[in-house]
This record gives structure tokens, C-alpha cells and sequence, in this order.
């Protein structure tokens, strides 16, 4: 086995295949007589020892192997006892094996243990104190594990009495089992992202993976092989620099730190929680706190009394990764397909996107204040949420000839209008003061102004005055006064007539009463 010592004889022969002859350790085994993981076991060894071939040659064979195993142990002699304690801590921390703490062993204790038997003294420990299912060795700052309790607490309204049950998040450290639990009201991708968040506020860092379960808000798509990320949840994971890690479906062990933190919430929370009463979610959350430091600095009997938080300062505390300068923004996806207008809806609001991608599918990110449209993975388009109904639209996303009349304004209007001269100004802005809207005066003013080119600017500036003094209002009205010449009679001679007021055809007011 490759836990025994191996015999004096056949140590050099196996570093000699290994460093001299470059071999495989499965062709040096073979060649050595012994089995690969044999040769596995013996260059693990000196390699943490910093042992090499030069420096093998100039020991005996006795030498080496003392050097490799550290001096037999007569039958009877007294040996130091490894800590189990010390040792399952140390495992939990990056890179650490039981070769290595044996390596450390022997050198405080040259008459230690040997290999096969220190490692027995450590797994009788841990069978003595963990169940199987907690065999799992974490390391420091590696998982986190997060889910949902199956029994609910209760919120009860203040009003009419009426109990609603709210969901329980749970999140378990690997290495120290810090627990962290908090109440929201779904399991919606909302919900699930700021329970995240808060969890990592709490611990003052970041862990390398979170293991969760294949809950909606967290997959798209499932599977025992492969799953599809829900897009919010894996930007969550681009942002805090942690890897997402979806446990298997039916696979508890896959997640076992939170199935027993989960157990122990239900037993140590909610069980002290259904003789009272909360009428909201924030003094649920209150007591649920006050709740889980109990827990966490509760002495735990199968780590010799230490708490978690004790080993979470101790352990994960270092390992964890930073937090990141900025705050998580959380949004939501969904699809949109452009309009014949270049514009996609979004909850009932209208954003322009650029005009040549008229009919195509988008992708639309919304957080709580930009909206932003992507195509093939490139963003397109970006703007200033709105709540409410209507549309939002930027010149750059229109056809030229939008452009074009998109850029008249009604400031726009009458400056034009002004260098006419105050006539025309004081007409123009009276026909846009005069339309419901302002866009529904663009045509007629345009047409006025640009009579200038037909008529120059002194008869259009009588014109204008005409107009006002007879009260009309639109372009045609001042196409008939140039075309008629009436701009240039003076204004103190009557304006002649069309129609007699008097004619038999002419009704009068008293028809209409």
C-alpha cells in the first residue's frame, strides 16, 4: 500500500527510475516491483522534503530511508499523539494534506508516528466525531452554500390578523461553518441576488464558489452535466469574482454543509420563532439576527468547544477575497423584437435603438436607472429609464430624413422667424401657441418663413402684420395676401371684400339660434 514504508532496498531503485531514467510511475513500479502508488507515495514524500537525487546519493540506504521516514520505532517505545484537533483545522486551509502535517510532525517529533498510523489516529478521530456524510474536508474561504429552507416562518398583518408565510435563506462557510440566515418575500431572482449580497456584506469578503441549489432563480436550464446560468445571477458572479457552482439534482451530499445548516436552522430559529409574532419582514429579520449570532457563538462539541465564529476569524476570515469597490446593480433580462419605428417596448415605454436594426431581436438589461439594448452580445443602445408611458428617443438611432425633421424645435421656429422680422415671429409663435401641440404648427410655419424666398423678407414682414391684424393663423391664409398683393395696400384703406354681407345667400347669426 502506498501509506507503508517502503524497504530500504527499493528507494533508491525508485528515484533512481524516476529522477535518472525519467520513467513513468507506472513503468518504474513495475520495474521496482512494487505498485504506482507506491512510487506516487515515495516522490510525494521527498519532494516535500526538498530531497534530491545529487543529495540521495550521498546517503546509505539506511540514511535515506531515515531521511525519507524518520528512524524506526521500537515495539513498546512511547510515541507523541498527533492533535486530530490541529490537524483538522490545518486541512481546511489551501494546499494543506495529511502528507505534509506528517512531514511537520516528524520533524518535531523525530520518534513520532509513522505515516500509516498518524493517518489512522486522524480518520478514527473524524469517524468518532463527524458523521459520514460530513467527511467532506473544506477548505478555508473555498464554498459557500446557499439555499432555501423547506419550512417557512410566518409574517403576520398587523390589520386583519391574517399569517402569510415568507421564504428563509440560508448560507453555510465551508471550512468554519459560519451560518447566515435572513426572511425575504420570494424566491425571486430579485430576492435570491440581494440575499447574496447581503450574505457577502456580512462576511466582509468574498468566497471562491458558491455552491447552490438548481432553483429557478439560479438556472435557466438544468441538468446533472451542464446548466445555463440565469443571465443576473452569473453578472452577480462576474462582479464579486466568484465561481457558480449549482449542485446536482438530487444530489444532497453535493451540498451537505447547508442541508445540515439548514437542519440546524429550522431547529434552532424557527423552532424559538413560532410563539411570536412579527408584523413585518424587517423585525423578523431583527430576531432572526439576534438568533443566528447565538448560533454562531454557540461552543460546538465536536471541535473541542471552539464556535464557528471562533473558526471563521480563525480560518475563513484570511481566505476570503476583497469586496469589490463598487456595488452589485441588479437587473433584469428579457427580449424584445424592434418595431417598424426602430423603437422596442419595454413595460410600456418606447426606446430607440438604431435604425438599421429594424425587426430584429434584442436583448434588453434593465437595472433602476438605464435600459440597454444588446445585439449578438454588443450593446447597441443605452438610456435613462422611465417608468412611466411614452417614448424615448436619441437623433443618432434615426434615418436621416427623420433627422431631419426631428431637429425642428419651436425655439427653433421662431428664432428663424425673428430675422424676418417681429411680425413673423409674433405670428409664428402665436400658430404654435395655438395647436394642442406644438409639432401640429412645424408644416405652417416652415411654409411662412419660407415664402421669403418668393416674396423677400419686407413683403412676407406686412404680410405677417396683415395676418395678425385679421386674426389668421395659418400658412395659406398668408400665401393668399402675397398672391393677392393685399400686403401692399396701406393699411388705413378698407380691405375689400370678398362676399357682400348682405347677398341672399349669406346666412345670418340669428340662422344658428
Amino acid at each position: 500500500m502506498a501509506n507503508l514504508r517502503v524497504p530500504m532496498s527499493k528507494l533508491r531503485e525508485i528515484l533512481r527510475l524516476k529522477w535518472v531514467q525519467g520513467l513513468s510511475n507506472r513503468v518504474a513500479a513495475r520495474s521496482a516491483g512494487v505498485s504506482a502508488g507506491t512510487v506516487s507515495q515515495v516522490m510525494t514524500r521527498v519532494k516535500l522534503l526538498g530531497l534530491t537525487w545529487a543529495m540521495a546519493e550521498g546517503l546509505t540506504d539506511e540514511a535515506l530511508e531515515i531521511r525519507i521516514y524518520g528512524p524506526r520505532i521500537k515495539p513498546g517505545t512511547e510515541r507523541p499523539e498527533p492533535d486530530p484537533v490541529q490537524l483538522h483545522n490545518e486541512l481546511r486551509r489551501p494546499g494543506v494534506t495529511l502528507e505534509l502535517l506528517h512531514v511537520e510532525y516528524l520533524a518535531a517529533h523525530s520518534d513520532g508516528l509513522r505515516y500509516s498510523a498518524f493517518c489512522e489516529r486522524y480518520r478514527s478521530w473524524l469517524d468518532r466525531r463527524c458523521p459520514p456524510s460530513m467527511r467532506q474536508v473544506h477548505k478555508a474561504g473555498e464554498k459557500l452554500f446557499t439555499d432555501y429552507s423547506g419550512k417557512r416562518p410566518r409574517v403576520v398583518d398587523p390589520r386583519t390578523g391574517a399569517p402569510r408565510e415568507v421564504e428563509l435563506f440560508v448560507a453555510v462557510l465551508g471550512a468554519s461553518s459560519l451560518t447566515y440566515v435572513e426572511a425575504t418575500e420570494t424566491q425571486r431572482v430579485s430576492d435570491w441576488l440581494g440575499s447574496h449580497v447581503r450574505v457577502f456584506a456580512a462576511l466582509g469578503g468574498v468566497p471562491a464558489m458558491v455552491v447552490s441549489d438548481q432553483l429557478k432563480s439560479a438556472v435557466t436550464r438544468s441538468g446533472s452535466y451542464e446548466v445555463d446560468l440565469q443571465r443576473s445571477y452569473a453578472e452577480l458572479g462576474r462582479h464579486y469574482n466568484v465561481a457558480l457552482l449549482p449542485a446536482r439534482p438530487r444530489k444532497p451530499k453535493d451540498k451537505a454543509k447547508v442541508e445540515a445548516g439548514v437542519l440546524m436552522t429550522q431547529r434552532w430559529i424557527l423552532a424559538r420563532l413560532r410563539n411570536e409574532q412579527h408584523h413585518d419582514l424587517a423585525s423578523l429579520n431583527a430576531r432572526i439576527q439576534e438568533l443566528c449570532r447565538e448560533l454562531n457563538d454557540r461552543p460546538m462539541r465536536r471541535l473541542d468547544g471552539r464556535s464557528r465564529r471562533e473558526l471563521f476569524e480563525a480560518v475563513d476570515r484570511p481566505a476570503l477575497q476583497p469586496l469589490p469597490a463598487e456595488p452589485f446593480e441588479y437587473s433584469e433580462w428579457s427580449k424584445a423584437k424592434v418595431g417598424i419605428d426602430y423603437h422596442v417596448v419595454v413595460q410600456k415605454h418606447f426606446y430607440s435603438v438604431p435604425h438599421a436594426l429594424v425587426r430584429e431581436v434584442l436583448m434588453v438589461r434593465r437595472t433602476a436607472s438605464t435600459v440597454e439594448m444588446f445585439h449578438n452580445g454588443n450593446r447597441v443602445a443605452s438610456h435613462c429609464r422611465s417608468d412611466g408611458s411614452g417614448f424615448t428617443t436619441a437623433l443618432e438611432h434615426m434615418p436621416p430624413n427623420h433627422r431631419a425633421h426631428a431637429e425642428w424645435t419651436p425655439a427653433r421656429l421662431v428664432h428663424w422667424a425673428s430675422t424676418i422680422g417681429p411680425l413673423t415671429e409674433r405670428l409664428v409663435a402665436s400658430i404654435l401657441e395655438s395647436r394642442p401641440h406644438p409639432e401640429q404648427g412645424y408644416r405652417a410655419c416652415l411654409g411662412i418663413i419660407r415664402l421669403a424666398r418668393d416674396y423677400g423678407h419686407p413683403r412676407l414682414e406686412t404680410a405677417a402684420g396683415r395676418a395678425l391684424e385679421v386674426g389668421a393663423r395659418g400658412y395659406r391664409s398668408v400665401e393668399s395676401i402675397l398672391k393677392r398683393g393685399l400686403d401692399l395696400v396701406p393699411i388705413e384703406q378698407p380691405v375689400p371684400e370678398r362676399v357682400s354681407r348682405h347677398h341672399e345667400n349669406v346666412r345670418g347669426p340669428e340662422y344658428y339660434q
